[in-house]
């Protein structure tokens, strides 16, 4: 595993070095089960080249940030920001230490300093957080039941009858017509409005509803009288991103007008970017996550509740002077919570009043209010000096 971290490293940062290398996430906390993924953080540093130069890159991360590796700089200062993540680092379980370097101990050593009120606001902030992805992951679970397919421009058009407006989609199946031979020509002065014209004779001779008796019919008048067609271009088609605009002919029947239409293009826009927001959902998703929200039917991710309910205890023992707890002794009642067994809606209901008393806690509390800067800067002159001598 070691070699495969320090091919990683090395092909993005030649001579770069790790400092710290742990397992993170449920098998930190003891809440993993069979299909969890090992997720991976380490701390590295850059040489003094790099340092000094335009080389400098504070972190390096794949596609689904399974593995996090942060220069030591950027380390230190998300510790003196009270980063729930960085704030486990500093307490992680013996049993997932992959690797560390002696100078990392100037850190630990000295992490009880880095425990201070500020971590009232960012481990309460980030279980706010869970509880809205916990909700987001709802509407792209109701999305994949009911928008799963890519819409068209045509599903954006609308044809206007007095007064009221109708789907354009909706009154050409009502009518039998097809948009291949309609015609739109733009209005001029007026957004994304237009006139719609429909070529008669050319769906009397090509419409693919037509059965084969009155194609055969149609085209044996046609021989005879020559329909004159207009050359409609249509609206469009199923790969096209816009509406297609046709050359209205000067001497077209009038018959052949049908009315007016809009197309709201900006909702179109809206769509494909949230259709493609939807596609990257698909893609990046934990199956299994997915199927165990199916499972206990809450419509609310089970694991991001398990992770705000983890959250707040940890930052009620913070707050309390118990230390940080990386490991759970809860981790049973924590995975219940993930499979659904618990009512997730009375978690998130009781979560203000949580944080109401973390709040309270962290005020009475004896802990500074936040981490000394020049702490920060000493650890880290330290760290470059002792490893770069």
């Amino acid at each position: 595993m070691m070699d495969k971290f320090k091919k990683i490293l090395n092909e993005n940062i030649p001579n770069a070095e790790f400092l710290f290398i742990s397992k993170r996430g449920s098998h930190a906390y003891g809440t993993n089960i069979e299909t969890s993924d090992e997720d991976f953080f380490g701390v590295y540093i850059q040489p003094i080249e790099d340092i000094m130069g335009f080389n400098y890159i504070d972190q390096i991360n794949d596609e689904k940030n399974d593995i996090m590796f942060l220069e030591i700089r950027k380390f230190l200062e998300l510790l003196k920001n009270a980063n729930p993540g960085m704030m486990e680092v500093l307490a992680t379980p013996e049993d997932c230490v992959v690797y560390k370097h002696p100078v990392f101990d100037t850190i630990l050593n000295q992490k009880e300093k880095f425990v201070t009120k500020q971590c009232s606001k960012t481990f309460a902030g980030y279980a706010t957080q869970q509880i809205k992805k916990a909700k987001g992951q709802d509407k792209m679970q109701n999305w994949e039941m009911t928008r799963v397919n890519r819409k068209t421009p045509l599903d954006f058009c609308y044809i206007h009858f007095k007064e009221k407006s109708f789907p354009l989609t909706k009154y050409l199946a009502d009518n039998n017509m097809d948009q291949l031979f309609c015609g739109l020509s733009k209005l001029p002065h007026s957004r994304d409005t237009y006139a719609m014209f429909y070529d008669i004779k050319a769906d009397l001779l090509f419409s693919t509803k037509r059965n084969d008796a009155e194609q055969k019919i149609n085209r044996f008048i046609n021989k005879i009288i020559k329909f004159k067609l207009q050359g409609f271009k249509g609206i469009g088609f199923e790969t096209s991103n816009d509406i297609r605009l046709s050359s209205i002919p000067i001497n077209c029947p009038e018959s052949y007008f049908i009315g007016y239409i809009s197309y709201n293009k900006d909702g179109y826009v809206t769509h494909c970017d949230d259709y493609r927001s939807y596609q990257t959902w698909l893609k990046n998703r934990n199956e299994q996550r997915y199927i165990d929200v199916k499972g206990h039917n809450q419509k609310i991710d089970g694991k991001n509740m398990m992770h705000c309910r983890r959250l707040l205890e940890m930052a009620r023992e913070i707050g309390s002077g118990k230390g940080i707890n990386v490991r759970r002794e809860n981790a049973e009642y924590l995975l219940s919570i993930r499979r659904g067994e618990v009512d997730l809606q009375t978690l998130i209901d009781n979560a203000d009043a949580d944080i109401q008393e973390i709040e309270q806690s962290f005020k009475n509390s004896t802990l500074p209010d936040s981490v000394s800067t020049e702490l920060i800067d000493e650890l880290l002159v330290s760290i470059r000096k002792k490893f770069l001598k």
